[in-house]
């Protein structure tokens, strides 16, 4: 499958995503893995949603802003690889949703951004995921998404 036409044809258009202004980097490549840091629901500069699922976010908004946190991962992975067709998988998929304590729907929140990915690299390459629970993340994001993704040889 061509991953770059299947953008083009989702009329999906990835950000450029830039760490210069960073202490880490956006992502490290180890051997034919890359282990992307954790990407927001940043637009532009300024975060889409802000605010904790289940009180100040709806599910709906979290859900969206999990989708935001893929293009950025996304856009950061092609900038440091040139081509998203070198992907061979995405192996693994953490997700980070700040939470009310009574909030329990945390894997339908990354539902969303898993869905996305199967859409881009298709089902037969699902990831492992992890959907995790906190208290609050940076900047007030409702959602923190990072990969590991392994490149063809």
């Amino acid at each position: 499958m061509d991953f770059e036409k299947r953008l083009v044809d989702l009329k999906i258009e990835l950000p450029e995503i830039s760490d210069d202004h960073l202490p880490f980097a956006s992502g490290v490549k180890v051997d034919n893995l890359v282990f992307l840091s954790g990407q927001t629901c940043l637009i532009g500069g300024e975060m889409k949603y802000t605010g904790v699922v289940g009180s100040s976010v709806t599910l709906q908004e979290a859900e969206e802003a999990a989708e935001i946190c893929i293009l950025n991962l996304l856009g950061a992975l092609k900038g440091m690889i040139g081509d998203l067709n070198r992907v061979n998988k995405v192996i693994k998929v953490n997700g980070y949703v700040a939470s009310e304590k009574t909030f329990t729907d945390q894997p339908q929140v990354i539902n969303a951004a898993t869905n996305l990915l199967n859409e881009i690299f298709g089902e037969e390459n699902r990831h492992a995921r992890a959907a995790v629970g906190v208290a609050s993340l940076p900047m007030g994001t409702p959602v923190e998404i990072e990969l590991i993704v392994e490149l063809k040889k």
